[in-house]
């Protein structure tokens, strides 16, 4: 206790600077949480926290809904992808830009990857919806090639892999900037000793590289499982419809539905305290395998 008064004493102005972000949490994040009882309540906005009380009501109904369930593996599936191929991709930049030697051709490289991640999907869904339509320019490139046309926004089967490819498209620059500073770290007497025994890009790349690399991969994959329910609602949301529910549909959309557009707020709560503990569980789960895969801890 001495010990933390003689710290406190100081270090007391940056305790002071996290006051104001301390107090924006606890308006913003925990006083909400009193809410989470509507998830328990037959919840009428006109009688407020004193409406009936149901228990677990709700989240009966909500786990006899097939949409839930199937909403459940829309959000698992879209997630995943979106994060395994998102690495993948940015490994794989990453690796390329690391090759150029003309460092001004590579922060222009570096530039324009980076650059998407920067806007918002209301901008990229207003592009994007122009883009893929049924006379947007990749179906006239594909039918310039003898192709027939794609309906990407709204095919059920097509739906899914265009979120996730504009996805990677979109944030894939980030991960790269990520992988670029991990590959700096890496001795280059190493890459010289394999060029002494004979070893060829490829094969540097193979034994020297992606093994250096590989810690930082596993720790970006694990802290991404905490997030893995989070399938994107801002992009979902501005670029689906009716006609795309039964592939595209995630939580967060299926959430809003529910409590915003039909006005049924005690399911829509139990929707949202459901996601939130799968969250929790997963994230802690994440920050567990984090110290024990890539001896990575924050706590």
């Amino acid at each position: 206790m001495k010990n933390m008064k003689k710290r406190f004493k100081r270090e007391w102005q940056m305790h002071l600077m996290l006051l104001p972000g301390i107090l924006v949490i606890f308006i913003f994040s925990y006083i909400p949480l009193y809410g989470l009882v509507i998830a328990f309540e037959d919840y009428n906005p006109g009688r407020g926290f004193s409406s009936p009380w149901v228990g677990l009501k709700n989240f009966q109904f909500l786990f006899s809904q097939p949409n839930f369930v199937r909403t459940i593996w829309n959000s698992l599936y879209i997630a995943v992808f979106k994060m395994l191929g998102g690495i993948s991709v940015s490994v794989l930049f990453a690796l390329l830009l690391n090759e150029i030697g003309n460092k001004i051709l590579k922060r222009i490289f570096q530039t324009l990857i980076y650059i998407p991640n920067f806007l918002s999907w209301v901008i990229l869904a207003g592009i994007l919806t122009d883009l893929l339509a049924a006379d947007g320019l990749v179906n006239q490139t594909l039918q310039a090639f003898g192709l027939n046309p794609v309906n990407f926004l709204g095919s059920p089967s097509v739906f899914p892999w265009t979120m996730i490819i504009s996805d990677i498209w979109k944030g894939f620059g980030f991960g790269t900037v990520v992988y670029l500073a991990a590959l700096t770290s890496i001795d280059p007497e190493l890459y010289e000793a394999a060029r002494i025994d004979g070893g060829g890009k490829l094969a540097q790349t193979r034994f020297i590289t992606l093994p250096m690399l590989a810690p930082t991969i596993v720790l970006m994959l694990v802290l991404s499982l905490g997030s893995v329910l989070n399938a994107g609602f801002d992009q979902i949301y501005n670029l689906y419809a009716p006609v795309v529910y039964d592939t595209g549909d995630i939580i967060d959309t299926y959430v809003y539905r529910l409590g915003i557009t039909q006005a049924q707020y005690s399911v829509g709560t139990a929707v949202g305290l459901f996601k939130s503990v799968i969250s929790m569980i997963l994230v802690v789960a994440s920050y567990k395998l984090a110290d024990k895969l890539a001896n990575y801890r924050i706590f």
